[in-house]
């Protein structure tokens, strides 16, 4: 579903993201790991066409980015970091206006809307205005708009900060059951999310790719010790 092909990202002479290669397929949950600055979030822009890459290629369902962004867009559910939103609308203003983005019209927009309302648990907040929500809750709509034309793939930049414990669960138990049927890139610097969901680990530092195994192949590097002991390690600057 995603193929990523020596794609890279360059700011004067300085590399945010050099050569990173991968694919993803459905049914994968594939976790972006790296620290801040590591190009984490570089790479996913250009994955959706949020940024066009210095070189490279990025191809979603065999629609190279650079080429049909719009196609590839049609396929993709992206949640940007920070879940960005027009603070001024409510909740179903904001999904409504998101549906009429993606092509539905009339009647045809208020089934995906209530979907995605109801699978991110945003009902009893509906009609408040963005800008009145907890961070969680916000974080929810971002969520909800990537879910709303139902993608065969999912980006997710950090898709359960700012949630407390139980809302991470549950994001997280929607995210597996999605994934049945899409393929999924999510970055997150919860380690304990990594054993907990995800099928593939790629960690990035310095714009380049570090590690790409299973998770039992990552905790297999230095056996007993914890995943952030293993990532700190693997991310040291003289390794």
């Amino acid at each position: 579903m995603i193929e990523v092909q020596n794609l890279s990202k360059f700011y004067g002479a300085k590399p945010a993201v050099d050569g990173v290669s991968f694919h993803v397929r459905r049914g994968d949950i594939l976790g972006f790991l790296g620290p801040n600055g590591a190009g984490k979030s570089t790479t996913m822009k250009m994955i959706t066409g949020f940024l066009r890459p210095t070189s490279g290629t990025a191809k979603v369902g065999g629609v190279d980015v650079a080429v049909d962004p719009v196609a590839v867009k049609r396929q993709v559910g992206y949640l940007p970091e920070s879940a960005p939103a027009y603070a001024e609308m409510t909740v179903v203003e904001f999904l409504e206006f998101v549906a009429e983005s993606r092509g539905f019209r009339g009647a045809d927009r208020a089934a995906p809307v209530q979907r995605a309302l109801r699978l991110t648990h945003l009902e009893s907040v509906r009609h408040q205005t963005i800008e009145t929500l907890s961070k969680g809750y916000k974080q929810r709509v971002g969520f909800a708009q990537a879910l709303l034309h139902d993608p065969a793939v999912l980006i997710l930049d950090e898709p359960t900060d700012g949630l407390d414990p139980n809302q991470k669960n549950e994001v997280r138990a929607l995210i597996k059951e999605l994934a049945q049927e899409k393929a999924v890139i999510l970055s997150t610097h919860i380690l304990e999310e990594v054993e907990a969901i995800c099928t593939r680990i790629i960690l990035i530092s310095e714009g380049r790719v570090v590690v790409d195994e299973t998770p039992a192949e990552f905790q297999a590097r230095q056996p007993g010790a914890r995943l952030d002991e293993i990532f700190a390690t693997l991310t040291r600057s003289d390794v």
